[in-house]
């Protein structure tokens, strides 16, 4: 039992173990040493150490196995001592490990040899170096060799550890590696000035670097470059050349790999050229243009020669770059133009413009001096001749110059305020710039004022009229005088006087003709506007005018003769005294009669005919007639405010003295009534007539010597209401007998009308004849109200109603019962609901078995059951149900039921002889109807007797009985077809000794 305590440590090596010991405290001669797998005890290797050796290596050992180390040790009289020790040898990491991208951004692809020796798997940790993250963990089998990581970051170096796996043991080798990076997008190059460039791009997160590379185009050359970590967006490239192409290349970059990205081509904007001009070339109509270089690039000059304040393009000449001037030729005089000249570089440009200037001008063409009838003005014209503007000088024989300036685009220039009939001179000359055109020359007259108030009048006279007029103002030598027909335009007089007339009459005209006359004042070749007077001789006067009546169609007719002349119209004016509207009417001159139709009838008309002819008029004396009277118009026949009264009411169709009103009974012509209303009056009311009777009325109108009767109009009194209305119930149906008294006066029939009280629905309607006092209303719901409406009818008129409420008798209940629900103090009353309506239920219980006081109660109408509670046991009881409508009552039949009776109490039982057996009780309650006594044999139980008892029995005695034997007795208490019982008690009967002692 010595104690070597052994230990095993590899000191970092995969493939060897070393053992150490303990020397005992006896020594030892030795040691023996045996080392095999875990648990198959087959030696691997044998090894052996001499005395005071305390530690063995074991070399080329499997990596990560398991093994089980003996070690003996010899001590002293060949003794030894063994202990044994497990060991593991740490595992060897994996070999020829690679991380490649593959060129992908998002992946990285790990593969290795396998490590020597045992392993129980792989351990995969992948880091982003940068961050020093974890981004992926795995375990993965152990004869796996590769594994592939996904959803990297692109252009990003990770750091892979793989480590090989025994138990808790660990070896492990690390790798770097990068993915591939992304290539930025949307690269953008754009100036920023004319010597600054601005770079933009798109996904810049997926390089570490980012190189870019400014190249001059024009020169070849590389300008600038950048190389820029992850992250950036846009860069501006300074101090470019102006009017410059540039071309931008950009690559990405990460650890060993370089991607070519997009590239991108832009100008720097140009520099506008300095000190543009424009001034006047020695050629005639010809302009040039200078300008100086900016600095910088272009690719040519695009030279515009603009027209006009508006600076419309009329030229464009591109010049090379180095370029500095440029002639326009051919220009047009007497225009303003500038000169903007564009330095292009690619698609920009830069602008700079002269001031304007202009070309030598012409004189204007086509001048004319116009008066345009005016007397006041003269209107000078040209033709537009191309300059700034114009110089205008007019000059009258004895008056100054007036001078005026224009602008250009003007043609024409009116002079106001000048003198009539004058002869004027018109110069005109074309300002452009600094320059004016020779002038162009023109005479002309003003025209002469017209006349003034000139008139033309008749005097009241037929055949002649007079003309007279104010002198025309200065410029007038005489005036031009022309009578024409206005009608027929034909000339009747042509005539030229003096400027010192005043005044001229023209004879032997026709009359009732209307003339014109047209003067004007002469002044030069010109005449003044005309002036023009027109008028009418005055006409004669219509001869033989007369009026008719016409009937059909209403109307008056007039007739008149036509006086010599000429006429324009007819003027008819018909008017009455007793009407304020006239009609005024107005003809052709050769119409000679004409219908007045429309006329309100029954009225007095006065006629006049005037002949017009223009503005004058001569009249005929008056001719008078009445037209016939209409007949009245809705001649309506209603009851007045009483039965014995009638009102009647019209409409007036106009005309008329007054109206007759005839009254007669319809069934008769004769009239009864004739009573006379002024004209005006549109109603009447008849009394005294008898109520519900039929009348026809007639209206007869009056105008002058006419008369028209209107249409007959029937009417009807309102008949009297019935009298002593009554309704009651028939007791044998559901229905209720109607009956009244006759009220006097006529009447056609009676209108009845029956409603239910409460109900929604419509009344029922029921006619009967005029001699009816009676009628029956059937097939009415039991116990319902209905309100009973009855009226006089009379044509189309009613009575005033009268009403009456009754109420049918209610339908009894049915199917009553009587039930014991199996209790002696409660009993359930149901029954079927009868038809109709009713108030209320009024439910009686009788009590047939003792003098107690009948219950009532009252129920709902929808109510079908009660239950009576509180009831004496083992009583009979009689049930009935009355529905109640108002005053009339509906009884069902009477039911009878029995409560259950109560057990009898107190059972005792007595022997009082050997063939004897006494029973003896107490009743509970009221008692019972009667007493059922049973009595069995015990042993045998069998049924030995019965005895059935009144409801006073309280005992009873069993005779004849066998002596000393035990017999069970029970006690029933009965009510009808109830009974409940007591316990059976058992008692013995005595024995024959007992009895004979």
């Amino acid at each position: 039992g010595t104690f070597l305590n052994l230990s095993v440590s590899d000191h970092g090596r995969s493939d060897s173990l070393l053992l150490s010991w303990n020397e005992p405290e006896e020594g030892a001669k030795g040691y023996s040493l045996a080392l095999s797998s875990l648990g198959s005890r087959i030696p691997l290797q044998n090894g052996s150490a001499g005395p005071n050796i305390t530690s063995f290596w074991f070399h080329g050992l499997t990596p990560g196995m398991r093994y089980e180390i003996e070690v003996t040790a010899t001590l002293a009289c060949m003794e030894t001592t063994s202990q044994t020790v497990t060991a593991q040898t740490s595992p060897s990491p994996v070999r020829n490990l690679s991380l490649s991208s593959g060129g992908s951004s998002a992946m990285l692809h790990a593969s290795w040899a396998h490590a020597y020796g045992q392993r129980d798997g792989y351990h995969l940790a992948l880091y982003h170096s940068d961050s020093q993250r974890l981004v992926r963990n795995a375990s993965i089998l152990p004869n796996a060799s590769t594994f592939l990581f996904d959803g990297l970051l692109a252009g990003s170096e990770y750091a892979l550890k793989v480590s090989t796996l025994v138990g808790s043991i660990q070896a492990s080798t690390s790798i770097h590696q990068w993915t591939a990076p992304s290539i930025p997008t949307q690269l953008r190059l754009s100036p920023g000035s004319s010597t600054s460039l601005v770079a933009s791009w798109a996904g810049a997160g997926g390089a570490a670097w980012l190189h870019l590379a400014l190249h001059n185009l024009l020169t070849q050359t590389v300008t600038s470059t950048l190389s820029a970590r992850r992250g950036l967006t846009s860069y501006t490239f300074q101090h470019l050349h102006p009017g410059t192409q540039y071309w931008l290349g950009l690559s990405a970059m990460a650890g060993p790999y370089t991607m070519v990205g997009p590239n991108a081509t832009a100008w720097t904007y140009p520099l506008s050229p300095a000190n543009v001009t424009l001034s006047t070339a020695e050629e005639q109509n010809s302009l040039q243009a200078r300008w100086s270089t900016p600095a910088g690039e272009r690719d040519f000059y695009l030279v515009t020669l603009q027209e006009g304040e508006d600076g419309a393009p009329t030229r464009n000449i591109s010049v090379d770059g180095d370029n500095g001037h440029v002639t326009f030729h051919g220009l047009s005089p007497g225009k303003q133009y500038s000169v903007q000249v564009t330095a292009v570089a690619g698609p920009y440009r830069a602008s700079a413009h002269s001031t304007a200037v202009w070309t030598q001008p012409l004189a204007p063409s086509g001048v004319s001096l116009s008066s345009q009838g005016s007397p006041y003005s003269l209107l000078a014209s040209w033709e537009e001749a191309v300059g700034e503007g114009y110089v205008l000088a007019l000059s009258p024989m004895e008056h100054p110059v007036k001078n005026s300036s224009l602008l250009r685009g003007v043609t024409n220039f009116t002079y106001k305020g000048l003198r009539p009939g004058t002869l004027y001179t018109f110069e005109i000359s074309s300002v452009a710039g600094p320059y004016t055109s020779s002038p162009g020359c023109i005479t002309n007259w003003t025209y002469p004022l017209p006349l003034e108030q000139l008139t033309l009048s008749n005097e009241g006279h037929s055949t002649s009229l007079q003309a007279s007029w104010k002198a025309a103002p200065t410029g007038s030598t005489g005036y031009t005088c022309t009578l024409w027909e206005t009608k027929s335009q034909e000339q009747v007089r042509n005539m030229t006087v003096g400027n010192n007339w005043m005044n001229v009459t023209f004879e032997d005209l026709v009359p009732g003709r209307q003339y014109t006359l047209e003067m004007a004042a002469m002044a030069g070749p010109y005449r003044s506007a005309v002036r023009s007077a027109t008028d009418w001789t005055y006409p004669l006067a219509p001869a033989g005018v007369t009026l008719t009546n016409t009937r059909r169609p209403l109307g008056l007719a007039a007739f008149w003769d036509k006086a010599a002349g000429d006429v324009d119209q007819f003027h008819l004016q018909l008017y009455s005294k007793s009407h304020p509207a006239q009609r005024n009417i107005s003809v052709g001159p050769n119409t000679h009669n004409f219908t007045f139709l429309g006329l309100s009838p029954g009225i007095q008309y006065f006629l006049k005919v005037t002949v017009l002819a223009g503005p004058y008029r001569s009249s005929s004396h008056f001719a008078t007639e009445w037209t016939y009277p209409l007949s009245l118009a809705n001649v309506s026949v209603q009851p007045g405010q009483r039965p014995q009264e009638l009102h009647v009411s019209w409409v007036e169709s106009g005309g008329g003295r007054d109206h007759l009103v005839q009254l007669s009974v319809a069934e008769s012509l004769s009239i009864i009534r004739n009573v006379s209303v002024p004209r005006g009056v549109t109603q009447l009311d008849l009394e005294g007539l008898v109520p519900g009777s039929r009348y026809r009325v007639e209206i007869i109108s009056q105008a002058g010597p006419h008369r028209t009767s209107s249409q007959t109009a029937i009417g009807y009194t309102v008949p009297l209401p019935p009298l002593s209305l009554s309704a009651s119930p028939v007791s044998t149906a559901w229905a209720l007998a109607v009956h009244w008294e006759t009220s006097p006066g006529q009447r056609d029939g009676y209108l009845l009308s029956v409603h239910e009280e409460g109900s929604s629905a419509p009344a029922r309607n029921l006619e009967t004849g005029k001699d009816s006092t009676n009628v029956t209303l059937a097939q009415l719901e039991p116990g319902t109200c209905y309100l009973v409406g009855i009226w006089a009818v009379a044509g189309p008129y009613r009575s005033l109603p009268k009403n009456i409420t009754g109420c049918t008798v209610p339908a009894a209940p049915t199917n009553l019962s009587l039930i014991n629900p199996g209790s002696s103090s409660e009993l359930y009353t149901c029954w079927n609901k009868p038809p109709g309506r009713r108030d209320h239920y009024h439910v009686i219980l009788y009590s047939l078995s003792t003098q107690s006081r009948d219950r009532v109660q009252t129920l709902s109408p929808d109510a079908q059951n009660i239950t009576w509670t509180h009831l004496e046991a083992g009583s009979r009881f009689a049930v009935q149900v009355t529905a109640v409508k108002g005053l009339f009552k509906a009884s069902s039949t009477n039911v009878t039921q029995w409560t259950h009776p109560l057990a009898p109490t107190n059972l005792t039982l007595g022997s009082p002889s050997a063939s004897a057996l006494q029973a003896s009780w107490a009743a509970t309650g009221r008692g019972a109807e009667g007493y059922v006594v049973d009595v069995y044999d015990t042993a045998s139980r069998s049924h030995v007797g019965r005895m059935v008892l009144s409801g006073d029995a309280r005992s009873h005695t069993f005779r004849n009985l066998s002596p000393g034997t035990r017999y069970s007795v029970a006690v029933r208490a009965t009510a009808g077809p109830f009974h409940t019982s007591t316990p059976n008690f058992t008692h013995c009967t005595r024995e024959y000794d007992a009895l004979s002692q």
